[in-house]
């Protein structure tokens, strides 16, 4: 079997030279990249094709074919279009159609379609709905992240017309709405994540008349795998040493010397509102008995200290390091607390790992997640982990069975769950032997494979089938830089989805 990936934004390459080095060049790249390279392990055959760049800045995606080495099924194949160079994923739409039809030529001078395309990402999704009316063959759409929630997330609670507009402008959010919808629609399957992210995402109101987020016959649940060539207790990162030096310099900094040896709860992710950091130092705050068993770290992007030092960080997140610091100098918490700067998967895996062999706890106490790679990473690990009731960390923690949840608005529960693990150390060590064993059966590649494989058997047999007649954007087949689709007024995406509009 063969399955083609639609990525005109991915940029693929043997070294992953650019890998989270630009925005749009993140995860979304190693779901498509490790999915492919499994097939190609099982004996199928995968394409991943991408856009070609002729631009001396970027060498590395000038070839229009390529291979990763030891994976002799796997193809990456480029396809111009547009300007030579470089254009980020917001400034691609009107080149969509004239890449689809170079996709097609391409199959068309080998005389074999594949037997399955599947679209990544709002602009691959609308390549496949393309390709598929060109071909007859079924395709799949994975969004991964839909530009309805972003804009509702970039927006907050503003009415201003002028800042939907201006919105618009800058992310082109009417094209990519648009382009989401057609893929939704025509589809033969979409793949969600988790149910979770299934029922939340697609039900927002810019999609409600274009899919059913209730019918099973047009989702499938696929949740991505963990990479354990990184995330494994018994591997050693290369980045281990470095990890464990900013670590000890960190405790020194900002822990109290006679707190050194203690565990640690361990929190990573952006610093948003709804990650919820604030809740997690409440918890602190309001129960002694946690200060006395472990300290608070919490660990950013590009911030070396920013709970001193607030305005070396970006406008958008000064707001959430002052209402910590505020919380903090409030409850007496220094010495008990430590921010600081990490990045990329070997470091994380070296943190998680020397969390769980000190007898800490991973803590993820956002409003709602969609999903929550940072928790199986964590259990990957056997890292103990206290997350979110909201979202897809039921799911990922089998209803709690291997690891807490909590209620997220209510610091005393998070307090208590995380106590649970951190009083006892049998319970600790159930939980965490359970949660690696879960991410291994549950969160492994070849298991995302093989939905993949089911799906384009399901289609080939007619199980699965979307609307063929769903009008396609008009820009596909009129292509205007000036001409994109504009969004028209705020209640086109802005409505509340069952409450849950903050959740984006």
């Amino acid at each position: 079997m063969r399955i083609s990936f639609l990525n005109p934004q991915g940029n693929f390459d043997p070294r992953n030279s650019f890998l989270a080095s630009h925005p749009d060049f993140g995860g979304q790249l190693v779901y498509v990249r490790e999915v492919a390279r499994v097939l190609g392990k099982m004996g199928h055959h995968a394409d991943i094709l991408t856009r070609r760049i002729m631009d001396p800045n970027w060498p590395e995606f000038e070839a229009p074919t390529d291979a990763y080495p030891d994976h002799e099924n796997v193809r990456i194949l480029r396809i111009p279009c547009g300007p030579d160079t470089f254009l980020p994923k917001e400034e691609l739409w009107p080149y969509m159609g004239e890449w689809a039809e170079g996709v097609a030529r391409l199959y068309r001078e080998e005389e074999s379609w594949p037997d399955l395309w599947t679209g990544h990402y709002a602009d691959g999704g609308l390549a496949a709905a393309l390709l598929a009316e060109a071909s007859g063959v079924p395709f799949t759409f994975t969004g991964h992240s839909l530009g309805a929630w972003k804009l509702d997330l970039l927006l907050q609670d503003s009415e201003d017309p002028d800042d939907l507009r201006e919105a618009d402008a800058g992310y082109n959010f009417g094209a990519r709405i648009e382009a989401e919808r057609a893929a939704m629609a025509r589809s033969a399957a979409i793949v969600a994540n988790s149910a979770a992210e299934r029922r939340e995402q697609y039900d927002h109101p810019a999609y409600r008349d274009t899919v059913d987020a209730e019918d099973d016959g047009r989702f499938a649940v696929i949740p991505p795998g963990v990479d354990f060539g990184i995330f494994d207790p018994d591997a050693r990162s290369p980045h281990e040493a470095e990890t464990l030096a900013k670590i000890r310099t960190a405790h020194e900094r900002d822990i109290g010397p006679a707190r050194r040896s203690l565990p640690a709860v361990i929190a990573w992710s952006r610093l948003d509102p709804k990650k919820n950091h604030r809740a997690l130092v409440e918890a602190f705050a309001r129960r002694s008995e946690l200060r006395e068993r472990a300290n608070l770290i919490i660990i950013t992007r590009g911030l070396d200290d920013p709970l001193r030092d607030p305005d070396s960080a970006p406008e958008e997140e000064r707001p959430v390091l002052y209402t910590l610091i505020s919380e903090v100098e409030r409850s007496n918490l220094w010495g008990h607390v430590s921010a600081f700067s990490l990045s990329g998967q070997a470091t994380l895996a070296a943190l998680y790992c020397w969390g769980a062999e000190t007898g800490g706890v991973f803590c993820l106490p956002a409003e709602y997640e969609p999903f929550g790679m940072t928790v199986v990473e964590a259990m990957a690990v056997g890292l103990p982990v206290v997350a979110t009731k909201n979202g897809g960390p039921r799911e990922t923690t089998d209803e709690g069975r291997t690891g807490l949840l909590a209620d997220p608005h209510d610091p005393d529960d998070i307090a208590a769950q995380l106590l649970r693990l951190l009083s006892d150390r049998e319970t600790w060590q159930a939980h965490a032997d359970r949660g690696r064993e879960r991410a291994r059966e549950r969160y492994n590649w070849r298991r995302t494979a093989e939905g993949y494989l089911r799906l384009s058997e399901e289609a080939a047999r007619g199980e699965r089938r979307g609307d063929p007649t769903f009008p396609l954007p008009e820009f596909v087949r009129q292509p205007d830089p000036a001409g994109l689709p504009r969004l028209k007024s705020w209640s086109r995406v802005g409505e509340p989805s069952n409450g849950q509009r903050q959740k984006g």
